[in-house]
């Protein structure tokens, strides 16, 4: 025992260790006596990068409750990471107490509106704080920016700074190398970015920031670690230099280092100023598509008859502090289809798309900003009347939680949709900025601007042809533009059909615009109007939308109480010209421009007395002569010889476009057909029997029920009989089973048979479950890429086979015991029992 002593006391008896611990330097330390002002470094240097990680996230959520949430995040995890460090805190305990402080202090500074007084928290705190940790990212990146004080959405940067911190904090006091603190900081400043917006704030000064603060702080940390180690002695076991040389040498190498820190950090931010440009920056919301259908709420232009109706003098809502000559929007239509004129929001330019939006919006349209009021008394629906482009919207009424969690807003066009629908009692405060008018004269030197719409389908031809005629010889677009309101003005009539007014039919599709400017005399209202006006504008290749609104004949002013009626609801087109937005113009005649009364038509000829023909179509003989002329040459140059070139090029372009959509479903059909019927016609019966049950696994994962790789058939059959309890996918499991593992082959009858069974499963499989889903399964490759081997190969549940079933190619084959076949005595996770347990 005396010749075996342990290195740390033979180390305690060398010179070595005997010299050093008699040099008068600095005493030793232990390595874990830190001094306090150490500690306090690491902890404001985590305090630091976190401060600077949040503020990424300024421009997405706007105002100061974000950085209340993330700074008093990255406080307490600081204060959990350094209590765990000094009580010796395992990892349950800190993720331990990381959850309960989340969930005491969630309320005050992720979600002060769920707490009584901004402290206490409540029911509603604690589930907006549990489903925040899921749900909370998402609406993160779907609301539109600033995210401000929308419920849950602060949870994002709480919660991340308060997980970062607690790692960083643990990381830098319990590791040997400092460095790793920095990881979870890192990824904090990385979740900023990517959950920030394309105007980053000040990306280049909180980059250099994090990287300045985390390369000192790395180096320094370093230093400090050499120091403790040799402390108090040179290589030679005494000290070479006294203390005050030792500490100049150790500054100048900190502001060496410093100093070509901050020198590569300048030279990184003016080269990658240059190379990467502002634009290339990509965030998450850049790419997140919101979950609003549109085709679930009808165009509101579809009851724009029924409001004149029904509220001529009825109270819809009341608008407080309106603007004299201010329209009130209720819907921007984009889109038509020959039947309707609706919203689309799909995305393009000047439709945009509707998104989830708290009490504040960001707006970069310049203007009046203006502040209005609005009551709610007997309108009802989705849409909600604004104003010029909205900066907020705050609700004000009892239902105000509510509704603010369903308010979507568009902003290219500056509609509010709210998808629990607004009725009597509701309030709401709506702060916009109106876009300043222009002139005719101001508008003469500009041109129209390129902005992309959804395609109008179904239009009349009249439409095209009336606007040619209209537009006359103008020369600047808002000449043409005016040309086409002023002929349907000054020409048309008005009536909304009511009783004591002319026949005038409701509705604005292809047949009623159709027919309306075919008539001798056109007849309607705002509705079929400014929907003809639209159209005109967009043959002429100029976008153009609808937009339905109010706007009252006389305006109470700006400090008084507006009562809107259905009276007051109109609807007029808009037009963008450069620089100056979208314009808007009225072709609905003036209400009292009624239609004239016909006067009585001259007795036929004696000969008319017989059932007359239709009259001939109208419509050829209302086409301006220019066009005739076109279609009558055209007509001669057919009769003159048929030219197979177009016919040929429509049709190869449309067989290319159907080859192109249809190939990919093609393919995946052929593939999944030629498995099928490569499993069923295998050379050998026992890899048919074992096919079909593949042929069930592969259908039900592409119903959406995989089955866990590697599990035997039984093991994958209980998990296909919870999802589908009325197929009988034990049964056929247990008899591939039998037939794979007994003896001998399975006859061919059997085989069949029990490819029969396989099919009335999955047809089983199939009937239980919607027609979206068969139809997204018949399409789905999620079974191609399985990876399944191929027929004759070893699967889970497969490495057991009975006489002459392929054994040669297994390895290390013996007889079983009491069977009078072969296992294979392999590896563990390949010698299986039909039962799916392991021998």
């Amino acid at each position: 025992m005396t010749t075996a002593s342990s290195p740390r006391r033979a180390s305690a008896a060398s010179p070595r260790r005997a010299a050093r611990a008699s040099t008068p330097l600095l005493p030793p330390l232990p390595a874990a006596a830190r001094p306090a002002w150490s500690i306090a470094t690491d902890a404001g240097v985590v305090l630091l990068l976190a401060i600077v990680s949040v503020l990424t996230l300024g421009p997405a959520f706007g105002g100061v409750g974000y950085l209340v949430a993330g700074i008093g995040g990255a406080v307490l995890g600081i204060l959990i990471g350094a209590a765990g460090w000094r009580l010796s805190w395992n990892l349950l305990i800190v993720a331990a107490a990381t959850v309960v402080v989340y969930l005491l202090f969630g309320g005050p500074l992720a979600a002060p509106g769920t707490t009584i007084l901004g402290v206490v928290p409540t029911l509603d705190t604690l589930r907006t704080l549990v489903l925040g940790i899921v749900f909370s990212w998402k609406d993160a990146l779907t609301l539109v920016v600033p995210v401000g004080q929308f419920d849950g959405t602060l949870v994002v940067p709480f919660l991340s700074a308060l997980v970062a911190t607690v790692l960083a904090t643990s990381f830098a006091l319990r590791l040997k190398h400092a460095g790793w603190a920095l990881l979870p900081l890192t990824l904090l400043f990385v979740l900023g970015i990517a959950f920030g917006t394309r105007e980053a704030a000040f990306p280049v000064v909180l980059g250099l920031a994090f990287a300045g603060i985390a390369l000192v702080w790395t180096a320094w940390r370093r230093q400090e670690s050499r120091a403790r180690a040799s402390r108090g002695t040179d290589l030679g076991g005494g000290s070479s230099l006294d203390p005050a040389t030792a500490k100049a040498l150790r500054t100048t190498r900190l502001a060496a280092g410093a100093g070509l820190v901050v020198g590569a950090l300048v030279v990184g931010a003016v080269t990658g100023g240059l190379l990467v440009p502002a634009s290339a920056r990509e965030v998450l919301r850049d790419n997140v598509v919101p979950p609003l259908d549109l085709h679930d709420y009808a165009s509101p232009l579809v009851g724009f008859r029924s409001y004149v109706r029904d509220f001529k003098d009825e109270s819809l809502f009341t608008v407080k502090g309106l603007p004299t000559d201010a329209r009130i929007r209720l819907a921007t239509l984009d889109s038509y289809d020959g039947i309707v004129y609706d919203v689309a929001g799909d995305g393009t330019e000047g439709s945009g798309t509707f998104t989830r939006v708290s009490s504040e919006i960001a707006n970069d349209v310049a203007g009046e900003p203006v502040s209005v009021d609005i009551g709610v008394t007997g309108l009802t629906g989705v849409w909600m009347p604004d104003l010029g482009y909205l900066d907020g919207l705050r609700f004000t009424g009892d239902r105000a939680d509510s509704l603010e969690g369903a308010l979507h807003y568009n902003a290219a066009t500056g509609v509010a949709l709210d998808t629990l629908g607004v009725r009597d009692g509701d309030s709401y405060t709506v702060d916009a900025v109106l876009p300043p008018t222009f002139t005719d004269e101001q508008l003469a030197s500009r041109s129209i601007d390129s902005v992309a719409l959804p395609r109008a389908s179904g239009v009349p031809d009249v439409v095209s042809s009336l606007a040619s005629e209209y537009v006359g010889d103008a020369d600047t677009p808002i000449e043409e533009v005016r040309n086409l309101a002023a002929n349907l003005s000054q020409n048309g009539f008005f009536s909304h059909g009511l009783e004591g007014e002319a026949v005038s039919r409701a509705g604005h599709g292809a047949e009623r615009i159709a027919s309306m400017l075919a008539a001798e005399q056109m007849v309607g209202d705002d509705e079929q109007y400014s929907v003809a006006m639209a159209l005109m504008v967009r043959s002429l290749g100029m976008p153009a939308r609808v937009v339905m609104g109010f706007h009252p004949d006389e305006y109470a002013g700006p400090d008084a109480t507006q009562e809107i009626t259905g009276d007051d609801l109109h609807a007029w087109v808009e037009v963008p010209f450069e620089g100056a937005g979208w314009v808007a113009f009225d072709p609905t005649p003036p209400e009292d421009q009624v239609p004239l009364e016909e006067a009585p038509k001259p007795k036929s000829d004696p000969k008319a007395q017989v059932l007359q023909p239709p009259p001939p179509p109208q419509a050829p003989a209302e086409l301006p002569p220019d066009i005739r002329t076109e279609d009558t040459e055209q007509e001669d140059a057919e009769k003159d010889g048929f030219d197979f070139l177009p016919v040929a090029l429509a049709v190869g372009g449309g067989l290319l476009l159907l080859i192109l959509i249809l190939g990919p479903l093609l393919a995946i059909a052929l593939l999944k057909l030629r498995r099928r019927k490569r499993r069923r016609l295998a050379p050998r019966p026992a890899d048919r029997v074992s096919g079909g049950w593949d042929e069930i696994v592969d259908r039900a994962g592409d119903l959406g029920t995989p089955v866990p790789a590697g599990v035997t058939r039984r093991d994958g059959a209980r998990v296909l009989a919870t999802a589908y309890p009325s197929a009988p996918v034990l049964d056929v499991a247990t008899k591939a089973d039998s037939s794979v593992f007994g003896p001998g082959e399975p006859a061919d009858d059997e085989v069949e048979r029990y490819w029969t069974e396989v099919d009335a499963v999955v047809s089983t499989m199939a009937a239980s479950v919607s027609w979206w889903t068969r139809f997204k399964a018949r399409w789905s490759v999620r079974s191609l890429l399985r990876g399944r081997k191929a027929p004759g190969t070893a699967r889970a549940g497969d490495a057991a086979s009975g006489p002459g079933r392929a054994a040669a190619a297994e390895p290390d084959v013996t007889p079983a015991a009491g069977r009078g076949r072969t296992v294979d005595t392999g590896p563990a996770d390949r010698a299986t029992t039909p039962g799916g347990d392991t021998p």
